[in-house]
């Protein structure tokens, strides 16, 4: 019987042992389409269905960008490393292609009547700084930002990936600070020349007559003629938008989400890429496309005849207020030298 005590004795206490054990355990929770982010079989698809977007943790107070995917990710990612190529390089090479086979086929649009040894000043000095400032920090501008879409797959292999790792970093350091300068000229330009860059009826019919760019047409033109007004309100607008978008990619997350930064990039670089076949073609016209165009923001003065034969109608508003035998530091015919 002491025996038969014992093995009940032993029974008890394994069988009190297992309940104490069982109660301790936590209860398994089955709970209809629930995600536990943590399981080690949840799929990266059930979290972005769930919660639309994957979100981890940050230390800085701004929780914004704490985020680590959501669906608009992929798409901008899509835009970023394929389409944007195909319109940057179609826009930019496109030009280049139009403007070999325009000079090619046409030549350069010659002074007609010679030069007439008078000169008359087009730009001032100041002006003539805003603009050449605005351009050099414009070709810098443009020079870096292509990198960050084009150098990856055109430069890195002709250099090497240190080299390549070192001028990116330096081309990011000019695209932000000169920035700066490139706003306040775009600023400039816009306040220095609206009064100019009105369209009215004289510019239809320059567009009309094909701006005399081919044949031996020279349609009438006030200072600014559409071809150039038409510069302007890109300059002035392109530019507003890439600064815009620009400094909000520089200081992130400061006025927008994720999906706001997606899209200022979006529209910084597809403004920007067709900013610069635009200048393509203005730096054609104004170099080896037309004679005697590169000396207007070169020495600031132009040869008469080049203004009868391009900007008839300012030339004769510059003659009836200064007289053609006036110096001064206003526009003047002077005698060249």
């Amino acid at each position: 019987m002491a025996s038969l005590a014992r093995v009940l004795r032993l029974a008890l206490c394994a069988w009190a042992l297992l309940l104490v054990i069982g109660a301790s355990a936590p209860a398994p929770v089955f709970a209809q389409n629930s995600v536990n982010p943590t399981a080690s079989s949840v799929k990266e698809q059930q979290l972005l269905q769930q919660l639309d977007r994957i979100q981890g943790r940050v230390s800085i107070p701004d929780q914004r960008s704490s985020v680590l995917e959501q669906p608009a990710g992929r798409d901008w990612r899509e835009f970023r490393n394929v389409t944007l190529r195909w319109i940057g390089g179609i826009a930019i090479l496109g030009m280049l292609v139009l403007l070999v086979a325009f000079y090619l086929i046409f030549g350069s649009v010659k002074l007609e009547s010679g030069r007439s040894g008078r000169t008359i000043v087009r730009f001032t000095t100041f002006e003539r700084f805003v603009h050449w400032m605005t351009a050099t920090c414009f070709i810098i501008l443009a020079i870096s930002g292509l990198n960050i879409t084009f150098g990856r797959s055109l430069l890195l292999p002709l250099i090497g990936a240190d080299a390549f790792s070192e001028w990116s970093q330096w081309a990011k350091y000019a695209h932000n600070y000169l920035s700066f300068p490139f706003t306040i000229g775009v600023v400039l330009i816009f306040l220095m020349w609206i009064a100019g860059n009105v369209p009215n009826k004289v510019d239809v019919d320059w567009f009309k007559r094909g701006g005399g760019l081919v044949g031996h047409d020279h349609p009438p033109a006030y200072r600014f003629n559409a071809g150039q007004k038409a510069i302007y309100w890109i300059v002035v607008i392109g530019g507003g938008l890439v600064a815009a978008t620009g400094y909000q990619l520089i200081f992130p997350f400061y006025a927008t989400g994720i999906e706001g930064m997606q899209l200022a990039q979006i529209v910084h670089s597809v403004v920007a890429v067709l900013f610069v076949a635009a200048m393509l073609a203005h730096i054609y016209i104004g170099t080896i496309g037309m004679e005697g165009a590169f000396e207007a923001m070169g020495s600031g003065s132009v040869d008469i005849n080049w203004a009868k034969e391009h900007h008839s109608l300012w030339l004769k508003e510059q003659m009836a207020r200064t007289g053609p035998n006036e110096g001064s530091s206003q526009p003047a015919v002077t005698a060249a030298e």
